[in-house]
């Protein structure tokens, strides 16, 4: 197994990890096989991925994260690092603090550079900010992983994503099945501007609702914080009294709980259209 193999078997185990909220005690060797989709361009083809066995030789990664703020991305670094133990390899995994922290991202990618790694992982907090530097990484040789955070125009290794249109799409034509006959106001909370996953998001709604009586409210983009977004979920009821419905990122369904209930809302629809383990609980 190479650096490249190696590292996105990593990215590849810790999406997996955040997306099943494996528990804390289970063997990183024990996941399953899975089917994906792997894209060379526009061809996508349907294949089984497999944990791969240990490598002889121990490898060097270093991982850049956007924050550890929410159980998501806790359960990234969790993944990360366990399948990185299970592969023998060292890592290193920078967080940024959040989505407002890009040229601390940047600095940090800067350190994982100077560490001189067999390979990075990156979950960008923008791509057109951290797009320079993963092309600076990949003119000095080194392979590049992009995983979660959408990357679509920079020509790096190699890339791991969910498609965000589609789950955008998916969660709004809950709502549209849900509520489009009798239509009313949604409000829109896709998540944190110039991510790229956000925009992806609102593009897979809009197209959801094409068609009914619903219509969206302003989308209220803002740091995925679970502060910011109940924030913007409470102004925009302020502005908006009567939402049939709430739509928008975890943390934002999460803080609706509390701001519907606060203005006597209990009627009120709320759909995730990411998930975090804080928000099961809330799942009807």
């Amino acid at each position: 197994m190479n650096a490249l193999s190696l590292c996105k078997q990593v990215a590849t185990g810790c999406s997996l990890y955040a997306a099943l909220w494996m528990p804390a005690h289970a063997a990183a060797g024990d996941w399953k096989p899975f089917k994906l989709y792997a894209y060379d361009g526009e061809q996508r083809t349907e294949q089984t991925f497999e944990a791969v066995p240990k490598p002889d030789k121990k490898y060097k990664l270093c991982a850049v994260i956007p924050h550890l703020k929410d159980s998501y991305w806790v359960g990234v670094d969790y993944g990360l690092t366990e399948e990185a133990k299970r592969l023998g390899a060292s890592i290193n995994i920078y967080e940024a603090g959040g989505y407002d922290n890009l040229p601390k991202q940047i600095a940090q990618f800067d350190d994982c550079l100077a560490s001189n790694p067999d390979a990075i992982l990156a979950a960008p907090i923008s791509e057109s900010g951290l797009g320079p530097k993963m092309m600076q990484a990949m003119k000095k040789g080194i392979p590049v992983i992009s995983f979660v955070n959408p990357v679509t125009n920079t020509p790096i290794t190699s890339k791991i994503f969910v498609n965000f249109v589609d789950k955008g799409y998916m969660t709004g034509k809950y709502v549209k099945d849900a509520l489009g006959a009798t239509g009313g106001t949604v409000g829109v909370f896709p998540g944190t501007q110039g991510s790229g996953w956000a925009e992806s998001y609102l593009e897979g709604f809009n197209k959801s609702i094409e068609g009914s009586k619903l219509k969206s409210a302003p989308a209220k983009f803002g740091d995925s914080g679970l502060s910011i977004q109940t924030r913007l979920v409470e102004d925009t009821l302020q502005s908006n009294p009567n939402l049939v419905a709430i739509w928008g990122a975890a943390t934002a369904a999460e803080g609706a709980v509390g701001a519907l209930a606060e203005a006597g809302m209990n009627k009120t629809l709320i759909v995730g259209h990411s998930e975090d383990q804080a928000v099961l609980k809330y799942v009807a």
